[in-house]
């Protein structure tokens, strides 16, 4: 009788247990006949902190630009591409604004050196 009531029980633990998935229990195969399991499907590639990482330093970047005169910070908008805006040559750039390429290359190259300063420790 006690070896009924064990094998019972074992039947009855095993029966709950059923239910339950694991996250490395193996799920379907691929079409290459490969083993996935469920973190093979819900595994993201992203990589968090990198995006985080990221977000702040494009907030710094925007705060910098702030930091600018108006004329270089419209400058780098149009030569990068920033807000949305596609990026520009200089050339396109000084077309825009009316003013030379090598004015554009001038007030483009001392706003980054202002940025960099900004951001070097």
């Amino acid at each position: 009788m006690r070896i009924a009531n064990e094998i019972l029980m074992h039947f009855r633990s095993r029966k709950k247990s059923a239910q339950e998935l694991y996250i490395d229990d193996p799920i379907d195969t691929d079409k290459d006949g490969n083993v996935l399991t469920l973190m093979d499907i819900v595994a993201d590639d992203s990589n968090f902190v990198e995006e985080i990482e990221q977000e702040m330093r494009a907030q710094a970047l925007r705060k910098a630009l702030k930091t600018l005169e108006p004329r270089e910070q419209e400058i780098l908008v149009y030569r990068y591409g920033l807000h949305g805006a596609e990026p520009q040559t200089q050339r396109e750039v000084a077309n825009r604004l009316h003013i030379s390429r090598s004015y554009v290359s001038r007030i483009e190259k001392k706003a980054l050196e202002k940025l960099r300063e900004q951001f070097e420790p």
